[in-house]
């Protein structure tokens, strides 16, 4: 049995009535894979994003996310997922800004961005302007750099152990041990030619145990 609704509205009209709300605060509109994508300039998403709120009725803000480009001048996007509980539908506005520039906060129109704007913040590095609350929420206190980058090595720059000398949490370059740096990449199915143990057991019986019958001795 289908539903009588379609699960998600039509795209149809949402680039046109975009464009006429928003004007010059819209860059471009485009449409992939069924989504509508919204760029506005940076020093606009917040009288682009009430408009879009309050005007074309997306009420919801869903997301915040972002996305790091390290080859652009402007390397990072933060992405706005919006949602429309009265057109069942959804769309995405980006803003693009650096490592210096921030973006305006949108507190004013969801209380809710001030953690999303936390996590990106973390992340990547992307500054709020008008966040009453910047800082981590995600990594540890004294955190160096941003995991989310491409930039950021994937062991990190310090490590943190508990020091039973220093009665505290110290932090500690990255250090792997050769141990660890030894890697087999044989295809599981060729077998390895070291023995582990246990692995007598695959040879046949092991020392000392019993043989077990075979299909004809239960026969006899």
């Amino acid at each position: 049995m289908t539903a009588p609704f379609p699960k998600y509205a039509s795209n149809d009209g949402v680039i046109d009535a975009a464009k006429a709300a928003l004007g010059d605060a819209l860059l471009s509109a485009t449409e992939s894979v069924g989504e509508i994508r919204l760029d506005v300039r940076r020093e606009s998403v917040v009288d682009a994003l009430r408009t879009l709120r309050d005007q074309l009725a997306y009420q919801q803000l869903m997301e915040i996310a972002g996305v790091d480009y390290p080859d652009r001048q402007e390397r990072f996007e933060v992405v706005y997922c919006l949602l429309s509980l009265t057109k069942n539908h959804r769309l995405r506005v980006h803003v693009s800004t650096d490592e210096v520039r921030p973006v305006p906060s949108v507190t004013g129109l969801w209380p809710v961005a001030g953690w999303l704007e936390r996590e990106v913040y973390d992340m990547y590095g992307v500054l709020f302007e008008g966040n009453p609350d910047l800082r981590r929420i995600l990594t540890d206190y004294g955190f160096q750099g941003h995991p989310q980058r491409k930039d950021f090595p994937l062991t990190g720059f310090v490590e943190l152990r508990y020091s039973e000398e220093e009665k505290r949490v110290v932090y500690e370059p990255v250090k792997l041990a050769q141990d660890f740096r030894n890697f087999d990449f044989m295809s599981p199915w060729e077998g390895a030619e070291y023995v582990l143990p246990g692995d007598e057991k695959a040879k046949g019986e092991a020392p000392g145990a019993p043989t077990s019958a075979n299909a004809d001795g239960v026969k006899k």
